[in-house]
């Protein structure tokens, strides 16, 4: 999973530009919602439906927006956006449900190398063939180490906040990224144009991301105090039990 959003995201940025991509990205807690749904992680109820279709409706808005809109980069992107959603369910399946005491390091060390293989035989046959076609290679080796050491502090993060928190919370703490990555996308690629339907609809998006924060806020805060009303109510018989235990008369043997 993690292979296929690495090849699908990246690919999506060939037709499409960094800011509308961001603004598909949108969609993630709606894909990640419904398999977590699925897959018994989220409570489905009629609150949270309407909540993810806000976010849909505004990055249908967002889309209608574009001024060159590319239906291969969209194709590219919303794939990218499944393989992600599936991702984080299967990691905190394995965190949460099934008792995988892995860390964070030691989980990289097992994902890796197989996303590496899962990219290396597409690259082959899709990827190899233009790069020498069109000359030698040239990776500027700098550039290539900085940007393999921002994926993996960004892997590293993801693993931390999901077992943690949620795979829906990582999406969630996202809003913030994804707003500056679409502002600085603008200013500084010429390709990127942002009309006022692009901004109204991903104002919208967020909005319902936003208010999807709020309902799990509150729905962690009661579920806290429930566990907290628990264990003042244990606290308070166990002390009568054992005053009930040493007023027991003791067995006499026959």
């Amino acid at each position: 999973m993690f292979a296929m959003t690495l090849w699908l995201g990246n690919s999506a940025y060939l037709y499409i530009s960094v800011a509308f991509a961001q603004m598909l990205k949108a969609t993630m807690p709606v894909a990640v919602f419904l398999l977590g749904a699925a897959a018994g992680l989220e409570a489905m109820s009629c609150r949270m439906f309407l909540i993810m279709l806000v976010i849909s409706v505004g990055v249908v808005v967002a889309s209608y927006g574009e001024v060159s809109i590319s239906w291969v980069g969209v194709v590219y992107q919303m794939g990218g956006v499944i393989g992600e959603a599936l991702r984080l369910v299967f990691m905190e399946i394995f965190v949460k449900k099934k008792g995988v005491r892995l860390n964070s390091i030691s989980m990289m060390y097992y994902v890796s190398p197989c996303s590496a293989l899962c990219l290396f035989v597409p690259w082959i046959f899709l990827e190899k063939p233009k790069m020498d076609s069109s000359g030698p290679w040239n990776f500027p080796p700098v550039l290539l180490f900085l940007n393999c050491l921002c994926t993996f502090v960004l892997n590293l993060s993801v693993f931390l906040v999901i077992s943690h928190t949620s795979a829906l919370t990582i999406r969630v703490a996202g809003v913030v990224r994804d707003w500056v990555v679409v502002l600085l996308s603008a200013l500084l690629f010429s390709d990127t144009k942002l009309t006022l339907i692009n901004l109204l609809g991903y104002g919208i998006a967020i909005a319902g991301v936003v208010a999807y924060n709020n309902h799990k806020l509150r729905k962690e805060a009661l579920r806290m105090s429930s566990e907290v009303r628990v264990d003042i109510n244990n606290a308070e018989k166990s002390p009568d039990q054992e005053v009930q235990i040493a007023l027991l008369p003791p067995k006499e043997d026959k």
